[in-house]
């Protein structure tokens, strides 16, 4: 049987990530794995600080690469016009909300900036009351990798997600 009750991409909205201008493409191929577990769909913002022919993706992505429903956008405009997402939620340090208190709903995009410097600086005002973050409570932890950060906050959003599904 391949029924699986814990499938997401089976009668719900898929999650949408969003990576704008990522830097590491093994970060980028773990993530694009993480959506493929999901069921979810993965959008790339440009500039991209490696090909996507790059061995380090396809290494990290493994045999998951080619199930990965992805689309690359020249920039953050392009990204807005042609993928007309619903709503955005951004992952940021610099977030007000923690992750845990935050709402998922069905066709939420969440949203990731860089390795290097995080979101584009005019997103913190454009989307300050969009913006959630992954609680640190260690003393020394500036930010987490982009892949952890991804993978905590898809299956937050999905564990939102599911119990809604069986009420």
């Amino acid at each position: 049987m391949n029924e699986r009750p814990d499938n997401p991409g089976e009668g719900a909205a898929p999650l949408h990530v969003v990576l704008v201008r990522p830097e590491i493409p093994h970060n980028t191929g773990a993530i694009g794995r993480t959506c493929v577990a999901l069921g979810c769909d993965l959008a790339l913002v440009r500039p991209l600080g490696f090909a996507l022919s790059d061995e380090y993706v396809r290494r990290a992505g493994l045999d998951y690469w080619q199930h990965l429903r992805l689309a690359v956008y020249d920039n953050w405009d392009d990204y807005l016009a042609r993928a007309r997402p619903g709503r955005l939620v951004f992952l940021s340090t610099k977030g007000g909300r923690s992750l845990y208190d935050a709402t998922f709903e069905p066709g939420d995009a969440l949203v990731f900036g860089s390795e290097s410097s995080g979101l584009p600086e005019p997103f913190y005002e454009r989307y300050r009351d969009s913006l959630v973050r992954i609680p640190m409570p260690g003393p020394n932890a500036r930010s987490l990798n982009l892949a952890n950060a991804a993978s905590i906050a898809l299956y937050e959003a999905y564990r939102q997600l599911r119990t809604l599904r069986q009420r």
